[in-house]
Formats: C-alpha cells, sequence, structure tokens
C-alpha cells in the first residue's frame, strides 16, 4: 500500500515521536556521568575548556590575579550560609567577596555577619543600600555593589551556589586569551526539603542541563548562566557596566550578548557548580518554572516551540499508543516500514530517557529514588510548556513582571541561548 494509507494527523504524530526520540539520544550521550565523579557534583576540579579547544589549567598565572566575586542577596536561604561558606574556601590568593542586599532589614545580614565572624582574615563587604536604578531589581543591587569591587576579575554568582576550592582558579583562567569575553557555568542542582524540591531538581538536571549540553555541542556559544558569569572589570565597562541591563528581566543572558557584540567569546567552562532547589510546593515550583519557559517564549517564540520534541515521556507514551494503533487490523494497509519506525522510535526513546536519568543520577541509590518521578517530571514540563504559551508576566521574588526581550536583537536567539534567561538570582 502507498505511503499515504496514513492519515496526516499519523504523520505529525509519527515525525514528532521520531524526533522526540533522536533529541532524548542526542541529550543521554551528551550528559556526563555524575555517579563515577564526585568532582561533578560540586564544581567539579576540571579545567576549562577555551574557544580553540585547548584546556586552561588552573595554575595559569592568570589564575592568581586578584578576583572579586559578587553575590546579590535577598533573604535567607535554607543553605545561605553553607553556599557562601565554599567561597570563603578558596585557593585563589587574592579574591574579595562582595555581598549585596537591597534593605536594611533582610534576614540575609544576619548570615553574612556570621560569615565575616567565622572568617576574619577574608575580604568580606556586606553592601546595604537602598537605592534603585532599574526595574530588575537584582541587577540594581548589583550597580550598588560594583561600586565596592577592587579587582580586575569580576565574577558574579548566585546566592544559592555551592562551589570547589578551585573554582576561582579554574573560571578565571580563560580569560587570560584576550578574544574571551566571559566564562559562564552549568549547574547540578540538589533538591533542598522535600518532594518538590526533587521534581526541581529533575527539571535542571535532567532538562535544562541536557538540553544546553546538546545546545553547546552543535556550536552554540550563546550562554549566560547566573550560576558564574566571569570577565574582566574592563569589558564589562566597555558594555557600559551593569546599568546597560537594569531594565532587563533577562539580565544574566544579556551581560554575555553584550559582551559578544563587543567580538569576544563566551566559554562554558568545564567547571560545574551545584546549586539549591528549594520551592517547598507545587506552587512555588510550578511559578518558578513556567517562569523560565514564559521567557524562553517572550524572547524566541520559534524556539519555544521548538521545546515540544524535549519531553521524552509523553512522546514515549504516543509512540506506543501509535504503534498499537498502526499494528491493528484496522490499520493492516499502512506500510510495514512506518510501523517499524514508529516501534523503533518508542524503544530507542524509551531506552534513551532511562540512560539519561542514570547519566544524570549522582549515585545508585539516587536513580532508583527518582526513577519514580521521571513520568511525572516529564509530563508536568509539558503541561508548564503548554501554560507558557499564554500570559505575557512573571512572578520574580513576590513581584509581577512583565516579559519581553529589551534588546533589539531578542527575534534572532535561540531557544537554548536564553534558557536561564528568567532565573533572577
Amino acid at each position: 500500500m502507498a505511503a499515504h494509507a496514513l492519515t496526516a494527523c499519523q504523520w505529525i504524530l509519527l515525525a514528532g515521536c521520531t524526533g522526540a526520540s533522536l533529541y532524548a539520544m542526542l541529550a543521554a550521550v551528551a550528559m556526563p556521568f555524575f555517579g563515577t565523579r564526585r568532582k561533578a557534583a560540586l564544581a567539579g576540579r576540571d579545567a576549562s575548556s577555551t574557544p580553540n579547544g585547548s584546556i586552561a589549567c588552573a595554575s595559569h598565572p592568570f589564575a592568581q590575579v586578584g578576583v572579586s566575586v559578587l553575590k546579590p542577596l535577598c533573604g535567607a536561604e535554607p543553605r545561605l550560609y553553607d553556599n557562601l561558606r565554599t567561597f570563603c574556601e578558596q585557593r585563589h590568593r587574592h579574591f574579595q567577596l562582595v555581598l549585596g542586599v537591597s534593605s536594611p532589614d533582610d534576614p540575609a545580614i544576619a548570615v553574612v555577619r556570621r560569615l565575616q565572624a567565622a572568617y576574619p582574615s577574608h575580604d568580606i563587604e556586606l553592601a546595604i543600600d537602598t537605592r534603585v536604578h532599574g526595574s530588575n531589581l537584582k541587577v540594581s543591587n548589583l550597580i550598588n555593589m560594583a561600586e565596592r569591587a577592587r579587582h580586575d576579575i569580576i565574577v558574579i554568582a548566585d546566592s544559592d551556589i555551592a562551589v570547589e576550592p578551585d573554582y576561582l582558579d579554574s573560571v578565571a583562567a580563560p580569560l587570560a586569551d584576550q578574544n574571551v569575553g566571559v566564562v559562564t557555568c552549568l549547574y547540578v542542582a540538589r533538591g533542598v526539603g522535600g518532594f518538590w524540591p526533587r521534581v526541581g531538581a529533575l527539571f535542571i538536571n535532567e532538562w535544562f542541563a541536557p538540553s544546553v549540553r546538546v545546545a553547546h555541542a552543535s556550536g552554540s556559544r550563546r550562554f549566560g548562566f547566573g550560576a558564574t558569569l566571569a570577565l574582566r572589570r574592563a569589558t564589562l565597562e566597555r558594555i557600559g557596566g551593569f546599568d546597560a541591563l537594569k531594565n532587563c528581566l533577562a539580565d544574566d543572558y544579556w551581560l554575555a550578548e553584550h559582551v559578544r557584540a563587543l567580538g569576544l567569546q563566551t566559554v562554558l567552562s568545564r567547571v560545574m557548580v551545584a546549586t539549591d532547589v528549594i520551592e517547598p510546593t507545587f506552587s512555588a515550583l510550578w511559578q518558578r518554572e513556567t517562569r523560565w519557559l514564559r521567557t524562553i517564549r517572550s524572547v524566541n517564540p520559534l524556539g519555544f516551540a521548538s521545546l515540544l520534541i524535549t519531553f521524552p515521556t509523553p512522546w514515549v507514551v504516543t509512540g506506543a499508543w501509535l504503534t498499537a494503533a498502526l499494528m491493528a487490523g484496522a490499520c493492516a494497509h499502512v506500510p510495514d516500514a512506518a510501523k517499524f519506525v514508529s516501534a523503533a522510535a518508542t524503544a530507542a526513546g524509551l531506552a534513551a530517557r532511562l540512560l539519561l536519568h542514570l547519566r544524570a543520577s549522582r549515585r545508585e541509590r539516587t536513580f532508583w529514588r527518582d526513577l519514580p518521578l521521571v513520568p511525572l517530571r516529564d509530563t508536568l514540563l509539558a503541561l508548564q510548556w503548554l501554560a507558557s504559551a499564554f500570559g505575557s508576566h512573571v512572578m520574580w521574588r513576590g513581584t509581577r513582571v512583565p516579559v519581553g526581550a529589551s534588546p533589539a536583537r531578542a527575534g534572532r536567539l535561540r531557544v537554548m541561548d536564553v534558557m536561564e534567561a528568567s532565573d533572577g538570582g
């Protein structure tokens, strides 16, 4: 029987299942094994990769120049002290830690005071400044903090990030190459506090991180993640400082994009840091993750639409249903090739999803513990994608913020270039 025996709907579903399976295989292969290398779980000790593929060693002399680390804070997160402490235990010889809040009543102040008492010999400065410089309050905080930065290398890192002792050496080293403008890091998520944080950690470890790695493997270098943005002070000044971002919701991405507009390159470091997922309820988790997705949609609608093939479980279920339908007697005249492709895509998609979960799991116990959550995680992500197709605002730290790409170049972005765009730190 001719190929037209399949209906248009069946062709669309078959193409979707095949595309989703191919993507799942790429994502699984792109991910490193966390379980066999503990260092990958908390800021691996690997060197950073330079744009030409060479390895930037942490012992490079440039890694010993002064570094100012800027960490905007807002509230006392569950592991704030422990995360900040990892920045105090760096092997780097000359670094300054600038911690900023925008209110004199912020609970994070007490945490910083405790940190200063625990490390009296360290250069730890607390910036309490209520001045507001634009619609993005995180960037407003950074503008106030930047006045206190004293070194030639600037590192911006979100408050919920934990690192290993060679972190500063590793992220600073690639900046010795004058063609490199900014260094950024991917991260491993840790659920803190119960069921929904575990589900949220899977969002990062088994969807976001693999998506970035696939995009990176395909040649994209348009990244900018709040987990780490390292650049030279001179480069920051050339783009107009943090003032250039004060009205951008997607400040992390746009900082790196402004640097790329200077003709400088972005390095996605091999170093991985750790981040906490702390949303205690379904509502809080839904709000955060739909914020990410809605920001992607506002910046790049076509790229947002392409995310449809990145949710494996719904496609595996669809593929199984389609295969059963094609094999049924009512579809006896369907080409054997179509039946084979449908069955193969379904089997490959299922195998790839299990492999991705295995590679993203840090240890065997984690693999089995979270395996039942995989269908829930993928289905929830698909529903969030549908919900994010509508609406023009997001909630960020209790504030209703309109989404939209401020810079004129927004329409030319690819989806994974802005995956982290809405994560405010």
